[in-house]
């Protein structure tokens, strides 16, 4: 689906505020049928356009108060898989990337304190093999955050 008409555009950015909003909501605010809504969504989730719908947790309310971004260094390139793998068992690690520059991977941490990151850090990451090295880039705050526009 690469080209998006204004009633697609509109939906998305309906639902980018608020994935639960109902079907009839979006419907009654831009002035189209229901099923029209209904066919949009369906053939948007089909083509991949919408992956699901989720849930967002506030991090500190639910006590991870230490946000961080760490780079990984690895000892060499054929480690990257076995490495990704790891890190996907490790359930503070949140988001995973392959970068480019001075990292091979760039990861999303949460810690309940500064303890618990270090430990995470120390204790499961650099303990994967292939792991080279890293550093830790601590969030202060988190200013914005959203999905990509349309």
């Amino acid at each position: 689906m690469n080209q998006f008409d204004f009633v697609d555009k509109e939906i998305l950015r309906l639902l980018r505020k608020d994935a639960r909003k109902a079907y009839s909501q979006i419907a009654q605010e831009l002035k189209i049928s229901n099923s029209l809504v209904h066919q949009r969504i369906r053939k948007m989730k089909s083509e991949g356009v919408i992956k699901n719908a989720e849930i967002v947790l506030d991090e500190e309310k639910v006590g991870y108060n230490t946000k961080s971004y760490i780079g990984i260094r690895l000892r060499e390139a054929h480690f990257a898989e076995k490495v990704v793998k790891s890190l996907e068992g490790i359930e503070e690690v949140v988001e995973c990337n392959y970068v480019s520059g001075n990292y091979a991977i760039f990861i999303l941490v949460y810690g309940k304190n500064n303890d618990h990151l270090k430990h995470v850090l120390y204790e499961k990451i650099h303990h994967i093999e292939g792991v080279a090295g890293t550093d830790t880039f601590i969030c202060f705050s988190t200013n914005f955050k959203r999905s990509v526009a349309v």
